[in-house]
């Protein structure tokens, strides 16, 4: 099977089968998965805020890398594909048991390097509370 269709087979479900430790204590839902596109939900848990109660910057940072990982990983390409940088905007935050939307494109697909982008949406994507760009470098096996 494909990486594409194991992401697929997961859509309403928790992506309790990542190869990603991270990803798996992140406990993402599948919404979407395409080449290229995923889409996930997270429920904001009271270790991933900061003092005043708000989600962690570091945390949203975190979900933004890891599901722009994965979806390298939708790819299905050959070349393990790293970050290379991670750039991102805050506009809003998130409180405990709120939900939210991560959602991913490939803004441009090269031979050796791929720009991703991530926006994190409130749950009914009303209210944007970051978006990311990421630089990824192709490595050959």
């Amino acid at each position: 099977m494909d990486r594409l269709a194991q992401l697929q087979q997961f859509i309403g479900k928790e992506f309790d089968q990542s190869p990603s430790p991270f990803m798996k204590w992140l406990n993402p839902i599948v919404l979407s998965a395409e080449e290229g596109h995923l889409e996930f939900k997270y429920t904001v848990r009271p270790e991933w805020l900061n003092p005043v109660g708000n989600l962690h910057g570091g945390v949203t940072a975190a979900i933004m890398d890891d599901i722009i990982g994965a979806t390298m990983f939708s790819l299905n390409e050959n070349s393990f594909i790293t970050t290379i940088n991670n750039v991102i905007d805050y506009f809003s935050t998130a409180k405990e048991n709120d939900n939210i939307v991560a959602e991913t494109k490939i803004i441009k697909r090269g031979r050796k390097f791929v720009n991703a982008q991530c926006e994190i949406w409130n749950a009914d994507k009303t209210r944007l509370i970051a978006r990311g760009t990421s630089n990824l470098f192709k490595i050959n096996n």
